[in-house]
């Protein structure tokens, strides 16, 4: 996924445990958990709004565009051959 959440890392920066921030924020320690593991799809702006507001950082501070790696075209080349 070309876009990476980096909560786990600010909440560090912060010393904030995540329990503290689900609640301050109203989402559910479950809800917080997929967040910054990922696996969800989108985040509502109010819930990023919130984030920041609450860990006094800017969304770039959380999110990261990795864009996805092109395969190898070598390493595709020998695996269709194989």
């Amino acid at each position: 996924m070309p876009i990476v959440l980096r909560l786990d890392v600010m909440l560090a920066k912060r010393k904030v445990r995540s329990n503290t921030l689900a609640r301050a924020i109203g989402i559910t320690d479950a809800n917080l958990s997929l967040l910054k593991s990922g696996k969800v799809k989108g985040v509502k702006f109010e819930t990023l709004e919130a984030i920041c507001d609450f860990l006094d950082c800017q969304p770039g501070d959380i999110l990261e565009f990795q864009p996805e790696q092109p395969p190898d075209i070598e390493t595709e080349t020998v695996q269709r051959a194989g």
